[in-house]
C-alpha cells in the first residue's frame, strides 16, 4: 500500500486514477510515499525518510527544493505540456490586448457613463485614442519552443504572422511540432530585431534569471510589445520600465505582476491566469498522477526534472532501481556484487543527468536484503528500491 499526501487541492479527474487498493490518499498523510502538489511551497518542508517521489501538477518547480530532493533520493517530476493550450490561448489574448487597448476604452466608456454623458454620443470621437495595429503580418518572436512555445508558433503562423523562434535546447520531439514554415534562428538577437511582439516560454533558472535585459531590449524594435506568462524574473522589471518610459516598448503584459510594474499604465497585468482553465488543471492532476503511479510500481522515469528517462518494459521476477552518484566504476560495482550472489540480470538500464544516474536492473532471480544492503553500502549509493 502506497500513502500519498496531497498539498493541494488536487483535480478529482487525477485522484480517480489511484487505485484504492493499492494507493491512500489525503491531505493529511505522515510517512508519505508521494506526494501531489501544486503551488504549496516544500522548501522548509521535513521529508518523511520513505518519501519516494513528488509530483509537481504544473510545469514550475520552484516550489520544491530540487537539490534536497536529489540528495536524498526522491524523484521530482513536472507536467510539461499539460496547460500549454490554456497558455497559448492566453497569449493570443495578451497579444490582442497589447495591440489595441481595450482595457483603456472599455475603462472610458464606463468613465464617461459614470459622469452622466450618453456614451452613444462620444464613442466615435473618443475611440482614436484607444486605437491599435493588427497583428495580421507583424511577426512575433517566441523564445522557448517547448510544448507551449510550439503551440503559439504554430496558432500565430495560422494567423498570418511572420513566426520566428529561439531555442538552443530544441528537442527532436519538439523540432517536428513546429510547422516548416516558421523560422528558427540560432541568434536571440536576430528574433530581436525582427519582432513586433516577443513572447517568452522558457523555465526560470538562474541562467535564464533576466533574459530580457537592458542590453536585450536595446536589440529589439522601438515600440515592441513584450509578454511574459512564464516567470517573472526572466523579464529585468528595471530594464522593462525604462523602455516603457521612452517607447522602446509600447506595452508589457506579464502574469507576474508587482507594486513596482503597476506605477507604469503601459503594464497589463495578470493574476497568474496562464493555467487557471478547469481543463488545464484536469489534464495536470491526471498527468502528475500517472507520473507518480508508474514510477512507484514500475520504477520508470518521464518528466523527471532531476532524474533521467528511463522507460522500458519489465522482465525477470524483480526489478532494483538505484539513484546513484554519476561516478566512474559504479555499474562494474553493481554487477560483481549480483554476479557474486550468482544473480543473473535480464535487462539494465543506466542514465545519467547533471551529477546523478538511475540505474534499473530486472533481475531472473529473487535476491534477499543482504544483496540489497551491500548495493546500498557501495560508495555513491543513495537510494536502492526493489519492486517485485
Amino acid at each position: 500500500m502506497y500513502h500519498i499526501k496531497a498539498f493541494n487541492k488536487i483535480s478529482p479527474v487525477g485522484l480517480n486514477k489511484l487505485d484504492r487498493e493499492t494507493y491512500v490518499v489525503s491531505d493529511s498523510e505522515e510517512n508519505e510515499d508521494g506526494i501531489l502538489v501544486r503551488s504549496a511551497k516544500l522548501l522548509d518542508y521535513q521529508f518523511p525518510r520513505n518519501l519516494l517521489a513528488i509530483s509537481r501538477a504544473g510545469v514550475g518547480v520552484n516550489n520544491i527544493p530540487i537539490d534536497r530532493c536529489s540528495e536524498n533520493g526522491i524523484a521530482v517530476f513536472s507536467t510539461p505540456g499539460a496547460n500549454a493550450n490554456a497558455v497559448k490561448e492566453l497569449v493570443l489574448c495578451a497579444m490582442l490586448l497589447s495591440s489595441r487597448d481595450v482595457e483603456g476604452s472599455s475603462n472610458w466608456v464606463r468613465s464617461q457613463a459614470a459622469a452622466g454623458v450618453d456614451v452613444t454620443t462620444v464613442v466615435e470621437k473618443g475611440k482614436s485614442a484607444f486605437a491599435g495595429p493588427e497583428i495580421y503580418k507583424k511577426t512575433i518572436g517566441i523564445i522557448g519552443l517547448g510544448a507551449i512555445g510550439a503551440l503559439v508558433a504554430n496558432i500565430c503562423l495560422s494567423m498570418g504572422m511572420n513566426v520566428y523562434g529561439y531555442d538552443p535546447f530544441l528537442s527532436v520531439d519538439s523540432a517536428l511540432r513546429l510547422d516548416r514554415h516558421i523560422h528558427v534562428v540560432k541568434d536571440v538577437n536576430e528574433l530581436y530585431r525582427r519582432a513586433d511582439y516577443i513572447t517568452a516560454h522558457i523555465h526560470f533558472t538562474e541562467k535564464t534569471y533576466h533574459t530580457i535585459d537592458a542590453a536585450a531590449i536595446a536589440n529589439m524594435k522601438r515600440g515592441v510589445r513584450i509578454i511574459n506568462l512564464a516567470r517573472g524574473e526572466i523579464v529585468a522589471d528595471d530594464a522593462i520600465l525604462a523602455a516603457l518610459e521612452t517607447g522602446k516598448a509600447s506595452w508589457y503584459v506579464t502574469d507576474f505582476p508587482n507594486n513596482k510594474l503597476l506605477q507604469n499604465k503601459r503594464v497589463i497585468p495578470f493574476s497568474h491566469l496562464g493555467a487557471s482553465t478547469p481543463e488545464s488543471e484536469q489534464n495536470c492532476a491526471v498527468m502528475a498522477v500517472d507520473e507518480l503511479t508508474e514510477y512507484l510500481e514500475t520504477g520508470n522515469v518521464r518528466n523527471s526534472v532531476n532524474l533521467p528517462p528511463v522507460n522500458f518494459p519489465r522482465s525477470g521476477v524483480m526489478r532494483m532501481c538505484i539513484i546513484h552518484k554519476n561516478i566512474p566504476a559504479m555499474l562494474a560495482n553493481i554487477t560483481r556484487l549480483l554476479s557474486k550472489d550468482n544473480i543473473n540480470v535480464a535487462n539494465m538500464s543506466n542514465k545519467s543527468r547533471d551529477g546523478y544516474a538511475y540505474t534499473v536492473v530486472d533481475l531472473d532471480t529473487r535476491i534477499d536484503h543482504t544483496v540489497i544492503d551491500d548495493v546500498k553500502a557501495l560508495k555513491g549509493v543513495i537510494r536502492v528500491r526493489v519492486i517485485e
